[in-house]
């Protein structure tokens, strides 16, 4: 009985620890990673990023902007599952300009200002994510918007068409 139990508790063990593995840890990011949707070196491309790990892919999409990272979750006709997704944590980051290669969050940890006046990578209202809800308040009373966690993020904060003449010169 005890030698049973004994398999049993390994047996569980290792289906714990194949759980745990099965979440691909954060990729740092290069000087060749591309955005997933403009295809451009994100690298050159000031603020946060994003980097989502898809089922059957050994290595993650990158985005050039968090507010696409977070777009792409919403979209209906995804390639495959997501495995995990992760941002940069701009409580960590060097500068906007500089905001790190490893300093990844995942995604649904991470505190977000969203509906500021920071703009992204592409020139797009960006959603700002921090690892601290202090930091993340500290940015918000600065550029505005609101904190919200990953799953509050509406829709519209994220998709559809971005007013570039309102958003420019004012």
């Amino acid at each position: 009985m005890k030698k049973v139990l004994a398999i049993a508790v390994l047996l569980i063990a290792g289906c714990r620890e194949e759980v745990a593995q099965s979440t691909p840890n954060p990729v740092a990011m290069t000087d060749e990673a591309l955005g997933h949707y403009c295809q451009m070196v994100i690298a050159e491309h000031d603020g946060p990023k994003a980097q989502i790990h898809l089922e059957g892919m050994p290595q993650p999409i990158f985005f050039a902007q968090v507010r696409d990272g977070v777009a792409y979750l919403l979209e209906p006709e995804k390639t495959a599952p997501i495995r995990a997704f992760y941002v940069s944590n701009m409580s960590q980051a060097v500068s906007w300009a500089i905001p790190g290669p490893e300093n990844w969050i995942a995604a649904d940890t991470a505190f977000f200002v969203v509906g500021g006046d920071a703009k992204g990578g592409m020139g797009n209202p960006e959603i700002v994510p921090f690892g601290s809800d202090a930091d993340a308040q500290r940015f918000a009373e600065i550029h505005g918007g609101a904190i919200q966690r990953l799953h509050d993020i509406p829709a519209e904060a994220v998709l559809g068409a971005v007013d570039r003449d309102a958003n420019e010169g004012s």
